[in-house]
């Protein structure tokens, strides 16, 4: 498989040199060249194939000759060594638990995969490479927790100051040794621009071997296919192909889902549902593509101002609107919406979700309500306790503390303070 940039100005790449820059030299994401396609035989004898075997066909094509197959399949098994179960919640309504990895949110399965991916790879390197990265949450920890250790591997995490909860924070703060945490006086947005200004400031470089774990890496990006071909593998109604709604910050998730729809996986449609950081549903409305700044908000995963992978989905449908309408909603949850939605899910019925698993619950609902007969499913991103602070006095109860985060709580908060200021980063990170 060859990858190209979405700029058009740097050379076709292969899988593992993709993985490895993380970002095209033109500043633009990596696209495949080809999109893969699973027969409808494949399709209709998904239940009785393993996980392991649903990821393997999935992300094989992608992945090439770039990693032997034995080896992939010993990557895609370490990557997803963890149930994703889909739980009924009403009769309209399931949600795709994606909550338990070891980091408790649905970014493990992607951090996991990517570690692994360029572990093999920095085998072969000769010098050590430096993941760089910009979260808005869940990441941090996820990336953290995946290249934990990981031999010619260092880990550099950007993080907004105040603005992701405390246990996020402790799990992005706390591993020490190849994992440096610098905390951003500013927004998800500035963390993400810094990082973009080092892949493209060619002094450093050429000083530095960088390479990025945010969704923007294909190796991220890609095996969140993974979980919708689970999803629909336990869906009961293989006649009436579900909706999935999907909490959106920067789109790399709702974008894998989609690729795996144009790849064969049946979806009726997709609902991104965001929160006051809204550039898509506002796009979908009017067809005007208007960056804001990012505010923050209880959902505080996807306080993304301006998503980098929606240039992936409008790449998807060659950039037609209204191919893009057919098969994409856009639904915007307040913060009190939010709390609601926390509330009346947890004392109606029963459940549980997450502040970001909310605004997919009350998004989905929404359009169930507008399209009688459907059924979906939201992605449910995050264990509530990630958010307790959150969660807890909205349902005025305790958030049950799995023993993974009891484990870090008393851990001391290790990171570096820093203005948003590339220079500063720049600094940081070149040689002495």
């Amino acid at each position: 498989m060859k990858y190209y940039s979405l700029n058009n100005q740097s050379p076709e790449v292969n899988f593992k040199e993709a993985t490895i820059k993380g970002q095209a030299p033109d500043k633009g994401l990596y696209f495949p060249k080809s999109l893969p396609r699973l027969d409808k035989s494949w399709m209709d004898s998904i239940e009785g194939k393993s996980n392991e075997q649903i990821a393997f066909d999935v992300i094989q094509p992608y992945v090439g000759e770039d990693i032997p197959e034995a080896d992939l399949l010993r990557i895609v098994k370490e990557t997803i060594d963890f149930p994703i179960p889909l739980v009924k919640v009403t009769d309209d309504i399931y949600a795709l638990e994606l909550f338990h990895g070891p980091t408790l949110a649905f970014k493990d399965v992607g951090a996991r995969f990517m570690s692994r991916c360029l572990g093999y790879f920095a085998k072969k390197e000769r010098e050590k490479v430096t993941v760089l990265v910009a979260t808005s949450g869940d990441t941090g920890g996820a990336v953290a927790n995946g290249f934990y250790n990981v031999d010619g591997i260092e880990v550099v995490i950007l993080y907004p100051s105040g603005k992701v909860s405390s246990v996020q924070e402790k799990q992005l703060t706390t591993l020490g040794k190849n994992i440096s945490a610098i905390e951003v006086k500013g927004t998800f947005d500035d963390c993400q621009q810094m990082v973009k200004q080092a892949f493209a400031d060619t002094e450093l470089t050429k000083k530095k071997f960088l390479t990025s774990a945010n969704s923007i890496n294909v190796a991220r990006w890609l095996p969140q296919q993974f979980y919708y071909f689970f999803a629909y593998r336990q869906w009961q109604q293989k006649d009436r192909p579900p909706v999935i709604c999907v909490p959106s910050g920067n789109f790399g998730n709702i974008c894998a889902g989609m690729l795996a729809h144009l790849s064969g996986l049946p979806v009726k449609h997709f609902i991104a549902a965001c929160n006051a950081n809204n550039a898509v549903p506002r796009f979908l409305d009017n067809g005007k593509y208007e960056v804001r700044p990012a505010v923050a908000t209880l959902s505080n995963a996807m306080d993304v101002g301006n998503p980098s992978n929606f240039v992936r989905v409008l790449e998807l449908f060659d950039n037609n609107f209204i191919s893009l309408k057919k098969i994409l909603s856009g639904y915007t949850i307040t913060d009190e919406e939010t709390k609601a939605t926390l509330q009346q899910v947890k004392k109606q019925i029963g459940y549980l979700p997450d502040p970001h698993g909310a605004v997919g619950y009350l998004a989905l609902q929404r359009y169930l309500s507008e399209h009688a007969g459907d059924k979906g499913i939201f992605l449910e991103t995050a264990h509530p306790v990630k958010f307790y602070d959150v969660v807890e006095p909205v349902i005025n109860e305790a958030v049950a503390i799995p023993e993974a985060i009891q484990q870090i709580l008393p851990l001391k908060k290790q990171s570096i303070e820093m203005a948003a200021e590339y220079g500063l980063l720049k600094e940081y990170l070149s040689p002495s």
